[in-house]
This record gives C-alpha cells, structure tokens and sequence, in this order.
C-alpha cells in the first residue's frame, strides 16, 4: 500500500551560528516522503520549477518515491531561506519566494486517487481540501498544519479539522487554536472538533498523544549534537504516517476498518520521533541518507528504554 503525501518541495537556505547551506532540498512533502520511505513506498503530490536539481528527483527515486503526481512546470522552484539562533529553538525566516508554488493547483494521476493512506502535509487548507475531494474513500487521513493557517484561514482550517482522522501541531499551535493553556485540554478540545487522534509536538521535550480516553507521552531523544532543525516535524509525520502504512501492509486486520488501535498508534509516534531525531543530525537529508536499519531499530530500543520505569 503506498501512502500518499501531499506538501511543498522546496529549496533551502539555511544559516545557523555555526555555517550555512544554500538551495539545498527542503519543504513539507520532501522531508516526510522521505522519512515515510523508511517504511512504506510513497506517492508524492507537489510542484517545482524546471530549475529543480535532476539529482533530487533521482533521490526521491532511489527512496521509492513515485513521483507521477510532482508537477515540474517553467519556472523557478519555491524557496525558503531561514536562521536559527544558538539554542536552535528560535528561527528567523528571512525570505519566502513562491514562485510556481503560488499557483499549485494538485491534480492527482488516477492512481492516486484510490489511496487508502493520506498525509496531507503542512500547507494551506484550501489545497489540502482540494486533494481530500479527489480521494475515493480513502481509510485514515492525517492532516499537520501550523500557525499561519490558524492566523490567516482559521474556518478552513477547522473544516478540515472536521474531515481528518489524525491532526498533527506543535504545542504553540494546540494552545492557539483552543484558546487553553494546558496542553493536556488542548488535545481533547481538538479532538472534539473531529479527528480520532492528535499529536502535540513539543520539540526537544517530545510528542503527546490523545485518543478515545487515551494519552501517551513520548520522550524526545537525547541529542549532543544538533545541526539543523528545518524539516523536523515533517520527518516526524512522515515517519508515523509511513508506519502506519507499514502495518496495513502486514496486518490484513487494519485494513477491515478505519479505527487503528492506540497501541500502534503510539508505535507509530515513536517511528516518527526516531527518523526525527536523525533528521537533525545534519543539514537538509543528508543524514536520512546515511542511516541504516541497525541505527532505526537502536535508537528505536533507545526510546522504549526512555519511556519504562520498575520492574520489568
């Protein structure tokens, strides 16, 4: 089962206090189709100009990433230029060109259409809707956003709240879009507005995750080093996402309905914290490159050592 991810490709330019990289390969969809490809083959829904590198679309291809549903269309390519301070929890955009992203319009190839698994990536909600009303009955839908949206298309926003089985935001945006505090109010308010699951990311302190009359806190891994931040609550949705495909590939049983048990919901938090956590390590993909199986599965025993207390 292929899951399909919806978002921006873009190119990058990242400074922080140590060096910088330019027009490197960023945006929403490229971060999480890539985390995803840890797990489950990817079908990709974006736009980039014909100044995109041939050598990106070769490695999306090396990473089982279909790309009949990239448009490459005359133009240049959506870029984003941003610095971050010394504690790296503060960002400063210092550019945002468009270009041929300010005209997306996605029309998805026909066999797309029937995906059955949809990460509909962090970008405006008319798009996001635009691809939900082209999708034939698909079985679990998961939208990220952030706080623009709220700020700028807030109705839109909680339509498409409405429609989605999983949302995914970082903890500024739970508290903005609830008008609560208390994170732990947020999440069940934002789970009265529709969708079965939602994920709080709270950055280097982890994720929160509510269900029906569920909670589960993940640890964030503890990192020494961290180089570049850009692209990691992408990672973290692609890499839930590309699980929970994972299982439906295995597990005939989660394809009968629509609910997915909270057990694999949480192993599917913690696979998405995990490519996360690497994705950090270096600018733009390049330690995703690099990472291999044994490393997954270590750092993943890492996390479950994190999260258990007494005995065994």
């Amino acid at each position: 089962m292929s899951l399909l991810i919806l978002g921006s490709v873009a190119l990058d330019t990242v400074k922080t206090p140590i060096e910088e990289h330019t027009d490197q390969l960023g945006g929403s969809a490229s971060y999480a189709a890539v985390a995803a490809s840890f797990f489950s083959p990817v079908n990709l829904v974006g736009i980039v100009g014909d100044d995109f590198p041939e050598e990106h679309l070769a490695f999306f291809k090396s990473r089982n990433v279909d790309l009949e549903g990239l448009q490459i269309v005359p133009g240049k390519t959506f870029r984003w230029s941003g610095e971050y301070m010394w504690d790296m929890n503060q960002r400063e955009t210092r550019s945002v060109e468009l270009n041929v992203f300010e005209n997306f319009t996605p029309d998805l190839p026909e066999s797309y259409r029937s995906a059955r698994l949809v990460l509909l990536g962090n970008i405006a909600p008319a798009l996001q809707h635009h691809v939900l009303d082209q999708l034939i009955r698909p079985h679990f839908v998961i939208a990220d956003t952030m706080d623009l949206w709220i700020n700028i298309a807030k109705e839109e926003l909680l339509r498409l709240i409405a429609r989605v089985d999983m949302l995914i935001l970082n903890d500024s945006e739970a508290r903005e879009l609830t008008g609560e505090t208390s994170l732990i109010r947020a999440g069940r308010l934002i789970r009265e507005m529709g969708p079965s699951f939602v994920a709080i990311k709270k950055g280097e302190h982890g994720c929160l995750l509510f269900g029906e009359n569920q909670f589960f806190s993940c640890p964030a891994y503890p990192l020494e080093d961290i180089h570049d931040p850009t692209g990691a609550g992408d990672c973290f949705a692609g890499g839930l996402a590309g699980y929970l495909a994972s299982r439906h590939l295995s597990d005939a049983s989660l394809t009968e309905k629509k609910e997915i048990p909270f057990d694999i919901m949480r192993m599917a938090v913690v696979e998405g914290s995990v490519i996360a956590s690497f994705n950090v390590e270096s600018f733009s993909m390049d330690r995703l490159r690099t990472v291999t199986p044994a490393e997954n599965v270590e750092r993943f025993e890492t996390f479950r050592t994190l999260s258990r207390f007494g005995a065994l």
